[in-house]
């Protein structure tokens, strides 16, 4: 479910900062995760408003899991969770807690935009404790950038864009860039829906067959909702589609 999470992160990106204000409190989107004809499993992202440090802060939480008969052999359980400052769209604190079949992970990072440094934590070995790692600026983590992306307008993120990015994973910074290709009439469960197509360039071997073997879709409006995910995976292909939308900011433009 790692890799779940990072491909639909990979086509978030970091231009400095910008505030998020266009993201609903209470807002739950889910996505349903087909590997082939297999149903394999969900995702999904829940918003509060909250207050970290005593600043306004975005709370998201992320959770991954398989189902089904992929459960039965391969068990899922991630948890992603990050605090982002509202004023800077920048992340200040970021959890990923995971559980995928043998393996375990729990790394807790605090981001220090002003010295372009950040504190990971293994939480799952304490005897390594914490660690300062020199960063970058305008970093983001694995969800921050996701929600980073939303807060642009449609004229900052339209066709012809070429983005690059920086995203801290796990225990490492991994640079990508994103590429919005064009527009395209998308057909989902709720409706067709116009959506911006786009392609992130990334690392190939690791996790994906080629450089550029992923393609997304989101609503090409304000909200900016993921709606469908295709990759190209070293050992087949996978699709996330939106399964269920609550409480986005913006009406979202479904036609029968």
């Amino acid at each position: 479910m790692k890799k779940i999470f990072i491909i639909l992160t990979f086509f978030i990106f970091c231009l400095g900062s910008a505030q998020i204000d266009n993201i609903a409190n209470g807002e739950s989107l889910t996505l349903r995760i087909h590997y082939g004809f297999l149903n394999a499993g969900t995702a999904n992202l829940t918003t509060k408003i909250t207050t970290y440090q005593g600043a306004p802060h975005l709370y998201v939480k992320g959770t991954g899991q398989t189902t089904g008969a992929v459960k039965a052999f391969f068990k899922v359980e991630d948890l992603y969770e990050s605090f982002i400052n509202i004023q800077t769209g920048l992340p200040s604190f970021y959890v990923r807690d995971v559980k995928e079949g043998g393996y375990t992970q729990h790394f807790e990072t605090v981001f220090n935009h002003d010295n372009n440094t950040l504190i990971l934590t293994d939480k799952k070995t304490p005897a390594n404790g914490s660690k300062v790692i020199k960063s970058v600026k305008g970093v983001q983590d694995m969800l921050s950038c996701f929600y980073y992306l939303r807060s642009k307008s449609p004229a900052e993120l339209k066709v012809g864009t070429i983005i690059n990015m920086n995203v801290w994973i796990d225990d490492e910074m991994f640079p990508f860039q994103l590429k919005v290709t064009g527009t395209e009439d998308l057909k989902t469960k709720f409706g067709t829906i116009n959506c911006l197509k786009i392609i992130p360039s990334v690392k190939s071997g690791r996790v994906f067959k080629e450089k550029e073997g992923v393609t997304m879709w989101v609503s090409n409006d304000a909200n900016h909702v993921p709606m469908l995910l295709k990759a190209e995976l070293a050992v087949g292909s996978l699709k996330a589609s939106i399964d269920d939308i609550k409480n986005v900011k913006y009406p979202l433009k479904f036609t029968k």
